[in-house]
């Protein structure tokens, strides 16, 4: 077969995707066995309970930060080098002092928008300073 590398690496990919949507689906079903369960038990104190007026409650955001903590971390790995560092490496820096997973790369991507988002209004309120690293990257260092 001609191009049987493409084909091995596309048919390792579809097992993959196919092994997380049985895991996905099997979540389904314990979540859904669950609230039965709930449903029953919130019927036997109180059968007259309308359960459709209780409303699915909002999952919090993944590793959400406390108010002013990426720029606290930021701040320190700024102080701690003395350097220009560039978003990613301050990215992996905050993931460190929040105890992040560094190997989970959609996490990563993640926070590094939040990164970003911070230097972003701490330049505008002049407190960091941005230059260009090169290779399309943005470094940022102590505005003093």
């Amino acid at each position: 077969m001609e191009h049987e590398h493409v084909v091995s690496g596309l048919i390792r990919k579809r097992a993959e995707i196919a092994g997380a949507l049985e895991d996905a689906q099997n979540k389904v079903r314990e979540l859904t066995l669950a609230l039965d369960n709930l449903d029953g038990a919130i019927r036997v104190f109180a059968p007259e309970m309308d359960l459709s007026e209780a409303r699915p409650k909002p999952l919090p955001v993944r590793h959400a930060a406390f108010k002013g903590e990426i720029m606290r971390a930021i701040y320190a790995a700024l102080r701690s080098t003395g350097e220009t560092l560039s978003t990613h490496d301050l990215t992996l820096r905050v993931m460190a002092a929040r105890n992040l997973n560094p190997s989970d790369l959609v996490f990563v991507r993640v926070m590094q928008k939040r990164v970003g988002s911070t230097l972003r209004q701490m330049r505008i309120k002049g407190r960091v300073r941005s230059e260009a690293l090169g290779g399309g990257q943005m470094g940022w260092r102590l505005d003093r």
